[in-house]
């Protein structure tokens, strides 16, 4: 009977085993075909979305359809907003957000022109935009009604993205400038009409140092942990003594600033003292990348320009620097180096504006040298709290570590380097440009010293206009 029993027991089990491998298989099975099902949605959904393609022969069609039905995101500047409203309205153009970047540089009527690309808009609410909606919820719905038009596209939420105390849009029409306030930007009229604004109370672009300079006009900002930590805020630069200078530039031949034509001035001490630098640097391995030249007027930048090109276009050894352009065409912008050329000599210009010193002060994240003279700006009471800071505790010429390279400095960067043997102090223009000949044959004299193992410097040479 036992032995009976056992082969009951045992016939009972391998019915069980087998189910329930039977139901492990069905569940893969299942699962695989759940996967492939939804793969081959996945290709109908694809095929269903390229449909339109088959349809829409010319290339532009397909691009007006990519960015009216399928574009999630669309990025284009409020000049183009302006040039192609009348396109994108026809077209069935619509959305519910935008986002204003460097909206404190845009004028008023370029900030509305974008707000009234949505189509299916009747003309009198494009007259009357206010006067028979409310605010319900998150959106706007029709007021006389109660009910929302489903026809009718909303926008939801404008993000303006801008800072006041940089500078206003331009207006060519002084008159205009002057007495219609059309510079005011929408975003400065929201600040002064006391809209609450979130501001960015953190930076992580510059050095401390160097964001002491603008910090005046921002009280509540602070560093991001990586100032305080990352090496490349730590080290000093290569080659100077200094992260940021004021290096006093004297007349050269007697000359300071000139004016060839009306309002077009230029220095060629400091023009020619900070083609100079820009060498030296290139010489101790900085990238041409990471060096941008500043200057305060248009007729400064040309003259820049024509020395560069003249002693650094075609040298294998310079090329040109990343930008070469005027502090109010900066603005957004930044770089590691920074040479700013201040130009004036007999009356400080217009650098007196408070909002154009503070974007001159802040493209830098590494290094700040700026040329100009310095009983000028110094005693000029606007600029005061800036370049108190700039001369505190520092020479007024140029101060050069000549022995040390790009990428190899251990120097920290709050280490004084005054007393150091290897320190060259440049008195003037005359004795920079000796030094950087000088320095300049050496370099050459190495590289032809070391034969076809020298280093490729014909990928240096910068074909930029």
């Amino acid at each position: 009977s036992s032995s009976s029993n056992g082969k009951s027991m045992e016939t009972d089990s391998e019915p069980a085993e087998k189910r329930r491998k039977n139901e492990e298989q069905l569940e893969e099975h299942l699962h695989l075909a759940h996967t492939l099902y939804g793969k081959v949605c996945e290709i109908f959904q694809q095929l269903e979305e390229l449909r339109p393609f088959e349809l829409l022969r010319t290339t532009n069609d397909r691009v007006n359809y990519l960015v009216c039905k399928q574009a999630k995101i669309i990025a284009m500047t409020c000049t183009h907003a302006a040039l192609r409203r009348q396109d994108l309205v026809a077209r069935g153009f619509r959305f519910d957000s935008i986002v204003m970047e460097e909206s404190s540089q845009v004028l008023d009527i370029e900030t509305f022109i974008p707000l009234l690309l949505n189509s299916s808009v009747s003309p009198l609410d494009r007259l009357h935009p206010f006067s028979s909606m409310t605010t319900e919820g998150q959106g706007l719905h029709r007021g006389s009604s109660g009910a929302q038009n489903s026809l009718t596209p909303e926008l939801r939420r404008l993000v303006l993205i801008g800072d006041h105390n940089q500078l206003p849009p331009i207006i060519q029409n002084q008159s205009l400038q002057r007495y219609s306030r059309m510079s005011q930007s929408l975003f400065s009229r929201f600040v002064r009409l006391g809209v609450e604004v979130k501001n960015l109370e953190e930076q992580g672009r510059a050095r401390e140092k160097i964001a002491d300079l603008y910090r005046w006009r921002y009280p509540f900002l602070k560093n991001l942990p990586h100032v305080s930590q990352s090496p490349q805020f730590l080290k000093a630069n290569a080659g100077f003594a200094n992260v940021m200078q004021l290096i006093d530039v004297g007349d050269l031949h007697g000359q300071g600033e000139s004016e060839p034509t009306a309002h077009f001035f230029q220095n060629v001490a400091e023009a020619e003292y900070v083609v100079l630098v820009y060498q030296f640097m290139r010489l101790l391995g900085y990238p041409r990348e990471s060096i941008s030249i500043l200057s305060s007027y248009n007729g400064q930048k040309h003259l820049i320009r024509d020395i560069l090109k003249a002693r650094c276009s075609s040298h294998p050894l310079f090329g040109n620097p990343h930008r070469v352009t005027t502090v109010d065409r900066y603005q957004g912008q930044q770089n590691d180096y920074i040479l700013l050329s201040l130009v004036r000599t007999k009356t400080v210009g217009h650098i007196r504006d408070v909002r154009r010193l503070v974007v001159a002060m802040s493209r830098s994240r590494l290094g700040l040298y700026v040329f100009g003279r310095r009983s000028l700006f110094e005693n000029c009471y606007e600029l005061t709290k800036t370049f108190s800071q700039l001369v505190d505790g520092r020479s007024d010429k140029l101060q050069l570590l000549p022995k040390e390279r790009y990428g190899n400095v251990e120097r920290d960067a709050n280490e004084t380097s005054s007393a150091s043997p290897d320190l060259v102090q440049i008195d003037n223009v005359e004795k920079m440009f000796e030094f950087v000949h000088k320095l300049t044959n050496e370099r050459a004299a190495s590289f032809k010293s070391q034969g076809p193992s020298a280093p490729d410097h014909s990928a240096m040479v910068d074909d930029q206009a």
